[in-house]
Protein backbone atom coordinates (compact mmCIF):
# COMPACT_ATOMS: atom_id res chain seq x y z
CA UNK A 1 0.00 0.00 0.00
CA UNK A 2 1.34 3.42 -0.95
CA UNK A 3 2.15 6.15 1.56
CA UNK A 4 -0.92 8.21 0.64
CA UNK A 5 -3.20 5.19 0.97
CA UNK A 6 -1.73 4.35 4.38
CA UNK A 7 -2.31 7.95 5.46
CA UNK A 8 -5.92 7.90 4.29
CA UNK A 9 -6.51 4.55 5.95
CA UNK A 10 -5.12 5.71 9.32
CA UNK A 11 -7.18 8.88 9.20
CA UNK A 12 -10.36 6.98 8.28
CA UNK A 13 -9.64 4.44 11.01
CA UNK A 14 -9.32 7.19 13.63
CA UNK A 15 -12.54 8.91 12.59
CA UNK A 16 -14.41 5.60 12.37
CA UNK A 17 -13.21 4.56 15.82
CA UNK A 18 -14.38 7.83 17.35
CA UNK A 19 -17.77 8.22 15.69
CA UNK A 20 -18.74 4.55 15.98
CA UNK A 21 -17.88 4.48 19.68
CA UNK A 22 -19.73 7.77 20.17
CA UNK A 23 -22.86 6.28 18.59
CA UNK A 24 -22.52 3.20 20.79
CA UNK A 25 -22.20 5.36 23.89
CA UNK A 26 -25.35 7.27 23.03
CA UNK A 27 -27.29 4.02 22.95
CA UNK A 28 -25.67 2.52 26.06
CA UNK A 29 -24.76 5.10 28.69
CA UNK A 30 -22.04 3.00 30.28
CA UNK A 31 -18.55 4.23 31.07
CA UNK A 32 -16.86 1.31 29.28
CA UNK A 33 -18.66 2.32 26.06
CA UNK A 34 -17.28 5.87 26.18
CA UNK A 35 -15.31 6.96 23.06
CA UNK A 36 -12.19 7.49 25.15
CA UNK A 37 -12.30 3.77 26.02
CA UNK A 38 -13.61 2.08 22.87
CA UNK A 39 -12.00 4.20 20.12
CA UNK A 40 -8.38 3.58 21.24
CA UNK A 41 -9.08 -0.14 21.54
CA UNK A 42 -10.45 -0.30 17.98
CA UNK A 43 -7.50 1.66 16.62
CA UNK A 44 -4.96 -0.32 18.63
CA UNK A 45 -6.33 -3.67 17.47
CA UNK A 46 -6.25 -2.66 13.80
CA UNK A 47 -2.81 -1.03 14.04
CA UNK A 48 -1.32 -4.09 15.75
CA UNK A 49 -3.02 -6.52 13.38
CA UNK A 50 -1.71 -4.69 10.31
CA UNK A 51 1.67 -4.07 11.98
CA UNK A 52 1.58 -0.32 11.40
CA UNK A 53 4.44 1.38 13.31
CA UNK A 54 3.15 3.77 15.96
CA UNK A 55 5.37 6.56 14.64
CA UNK A 56 3.84 6.15 11.19
CA UNK A 57 0.32 6.23 12.58
CA UNK A 58 0.99 9.54 14.34
CA UNK A 59 2.67 10.85 11.21
CA UNK A 60 -0.42 10.18 9.13
CA UNK A 61 -2.83 11.65 11.70
CA UNK A 62 -0.71 14.46 13.15
CA UNK A 63 -3.03 17.20 11.91
CA UNK A 64 -5.71 15.93 14.29
CA UNK A 65 -3.33 16.60 17.17
CA UNK A 66 -2.75 20.10 15.73
CA UNK A 67 -6.40 20.85 16.49
CA UNK A 68 -5.48 20.71 20.18
CA UNK A 69 -4.07 24.23 19.91
CA UNK A 70 -7.39 25.98 19.15
CA UNK A 71 -9.08 23.63 21.62
CA UNK A 72 -6.73 24.91 24.32
CA UNK A 73 -7.58 28.53 23.50
CA UNK A 74 -11.28 27.66 23.70
CA UNK A 75 -10.79 26.79 27.38
CA UNK A 76 -11.04 30.53 28.03
CA UNK A 77 -14.78 30.35 27.31
CA UNK A 78 -15.84 28.23 30.34
CA UNK A 79 -13.49 30.21 32.57
CA UNK A 80 -15.29 33.43 31.62
CA UNK A 81 -18.73 31.85 31.68
CA UNK A 82 -18.29 30.39 35.16
CA UNK A 83 -16.38 33.31 36.69
CA UNK A 84 -19.00 33.61 39.44
CA UNK A 85 -18.34 30.03 40.50
CA UNK A 86 -14.60 30.73 40.57
CA UNK A 87 -15.23 33.64 42.93
CA UNK A 88 -17.43 31.41 45.08
CA UNK A 89 -14.84 28.64 45.55
CA UNK A 90 -11.39 30.25 45.09
CA UNK A 91 -9.67 28.38 47.92
CA UNK A 92 -11.19 25.01 47.01
CA UNK A 93 -10.13 25.32 43.39
CA UNK A 94 -6.65 26.58 44.30
CA UNK A 95 -6.03 23.77 46.78
CA UNK A 96 -7.39 21.22 44.32
CA UNK A 97 -5.05 22.43 41.58
CA UNK A 98 -2.01 22.45 43.87
CA UNK A 99 -2.70 19.04 45.40
CA UNK A 100 -3.51 17.56 42.01
CA UNK A 101 -0.21 18.79 40.58
CA UNK A 102 1.90 17.60 43.51
CA UNK A 103 0.24 14.19 43.75
CA UNK A 104 0.29 13.65 40.00
CA UNK A 105 3.97 14.49 39.58
CA UNK A 106 5.00 12.96 42.91
CA UNK A 107 3.30 9.62 42.31
CA UNK A 108 4.69 9.45 38.78
CA UNK A 109 8.20 10.16 40.05
CA UNK A 110 7.89 7.44 42.69
CA UNK A 111 6.76 4.90 40.09
CA UNK A 112 9.75 5.75 37.90
CA UNK A 113 12.16 5.77 40.84
CA UNK A 114 11.18 2.37 42.23
CA UNK A 115 10.84 0.58 38.90
CA UNK A 116 13.22 -0.14 36.06
CA UNK A 117 11.09 1.46 33.34
CA UNK A 118 12.94 3.23 30.50
CA UNK A 119 13.76 6.90 31.02
CA UNK A 120 11.52 7.97 28.13
CA UNK A 121 8.55 6.23 29.74
CA UNK A 122 9.16 7.57 33.25
CA UNK A 123 9.70 11.12 31.94
CA UNK A 124 6.56 10.98 29.83
CA UNK A 125 4.62 9.76 32.88
CA UNK A 126 5.17 13.00 34.81
CA UNK A 127 2.38 14.99 33.18
CA UNK A 128 -0.16 12.18 32.81
CA UNK A 129 -2.76 13.84 35.09
CA UNK A 130 -3.38 16.96 32.97
CA UNK A 131 -5.30 17.34 29.72
CA UNK A 132 -3.54 16.37 26.49
CA UNK A 133 -3.00 19.91 25.07
CA UNK A 134 -1.22 20.97 28.25
CA UNK A 135 0.58 17.65 28.75
CA UNK A 136 2.13 17.67 25.27
CA UNK A 137 3.54 21.16 25.89
CA UNK A 138 4.75 20.42 29.43
CA UNK A 139 6.30 17.02 28.75
CA UNK A 140 9.31 18.56 26.97
CA UNK A 141 10.46 20.06 30.27
CA UNK A 142 10.78 16.57 31.73
CA UNK A 143 12.31 15.05 28.61
CA UNK A 144 9.17 13.10 27.74
CA UNK A 145 7.94 11.94 24.35
CA UNK A 146 4.74 13.73 23.21
CA UNK A 147 3.18 10.67 21.55
CA UNK A 148 3.90 8.50 24.58
CA UNK A 149 2.64 11.22 26.89
CA UNK A 150 -0.65 11.37 24.99
CA UNK A 151 -1.16 7.64 25.49
CA UNK A 152 -0.41 7.85 29.22
CA UNK A 153 -2.81 10.78 29.58
CA UNK A 154 -5.49 8.68 27.90
CA UNK A 155 -4.89 5.71 30.21
CA UNK A 156 -4.98 7.96 33.28
CA UNK A 157 -8.29 9.47 32.21
CA UNK A 158 -9.88 6.09 31.57
CA UNK A 159 -8.73 4.77 34.95
CA UNK A 160 -10.11 7.85 36.66
CA UNK A 161 -13.50 7.35 35.01
CA UNK A 162 -13.64 3.70 36.03
CA UNK A 163 -12.62 3.95 39.68
CA UNK A 164 -13.95 7.37 40.75
CA UNK A 165 -17.41 6.36 41.97
CA UNK A 166 -16.25 3.34 44.04
CA UNK A 167 -13.55 5.56 45.58
CA UNK A 168 -16.08 8.26 46.42
CA UNK A 169 -18.23 5.68 48.18
CA UNK A 170 -15.31 4.20 50.12
CA UNK A 171 -14.02 7.64 51.14
CA UNK A 172 -17.60 8.84 51.83
CA UNK A 173 -17.19 11.89 49.61
CA UNK A 174 -20.63 13.40 49.03
CA UNK A 175 -19.79 17.02 48.22
CA UNK A 176 -20.38 17.91 44.57
CA UNK A 177 -17.53 20.42 44.70
CA UNK A 178 -15.10 17.86 46.13
CA UNK A 179 -16.05 15.30 43.47
CA UNK A 180 -15.59 17.83 40.69
CA UNK A 181 -12.23 19.04 41.94
CA UNK A 182 -10.96 15.49 42.42
CA UNK A 183 -11.95 14.38 38.92
CA UNK A 184 -10.72 17.53 37.20
CA UNK A 185 -7.35 17.53 38.95
CA UNK A 186 -6.61 13.83 38.49
CA UNK A 187 -8.40 12.62 35.36
CA UNK A 188 -8.50 15.79 33.18
CA UNK A 189 -11.02 15.73 30.29
CA UNK A 190 -12.23 12.20 30.92
CA UNK A 191 -12.77 13.06 34.55
CA UNK A 192 -14.68 16.21 33.60
CA UNK A 193 -16.92 14.16 31.29
CA UNK A 194 -17.59 11.67 34.07
CA UNK A 195 -18.25 14.50 36.52
CA UNK A 196 -20.83 15.95 34.10
CA UNK A 197 -22.67 12.61 34.19
CA UNK A 198 -22.75 12.74 37.98
CA UNK A 199 -24.17 16.27 38.07
CA UNK A 200 -24.02 19.72 36.49
CA UNK A 201 -22.07 21.40 39.29
CA UNK A 202 -19.63 18.50 39.45
CA UNK A 203 -19.02 18.87 35.71
CA UNK A 204 -18.45 22.62 35.85
CA UNK A 205 -16.09 22.38 38.82
CA UNK A 206 -14.19 19.53 37.18
CA UNK A 207 -13.79 21.49 33.94
CA UNK A 208 -12.47 24.56 35.74
CA UNK A 209 -10.08 22.49 37.85
CA UNK A 210 -8.84 20.65 34.76
CA UNK A 211 -8.13 23.92 32.96
CA UNK A 212 -6.34 25.57 35.87
CA UNK A 213 -4.32 22.43 36.61
CA UNK A 214 -3.20 22.24 32.98
CA UNK A 215 -2.19 25.89 32.90
CA UNK A 216 -0.31 25.53 36.18
CA UNK A 217 1.49 22.45 34.86
CA UNK A 218 2.71 24.26 31.74
CA UNK A 219 3.93 27.22 33.80
CA UNK A 220 5.55 25.23 36.60
CA UNK A 221 6.87 22.23 34.64
CA UNK A 222 10.43 23.67 34.23
CA UNK A 223 10.65 24.28 37.98
CA UNK A 224 9.33 20.81 38.83
CA UNK A 225 11.74 19.22 36.34
CA UNK A 226 14.65 21.14 37.90
CA UNK A 227 13.71 19.98 41.40
CA UNK A 228 13.29 16.34 40.36
CA UNK A 229 16.51 16.22 38.38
Amino acid sequence: MTLSLWGGFCLALTLFGYYSSKALYRRHQKVWFAPIVIAPLIILCVVMTLNIPLADYFKYTHWLAALLAPATIAFAVPIYRERALIKQYPITLSVGVLVGLLLGIGSSWLVGYFTSMPAELSNSLMVRSVSTPFAIVATSSFGGVPELTAMLVLITGVMGMLICEPLFKVAKIRSSVAKGVALGASAHGAGAAKASEIGRQEGVIASLTMIFTGIAMVIMAPAFAYIIN
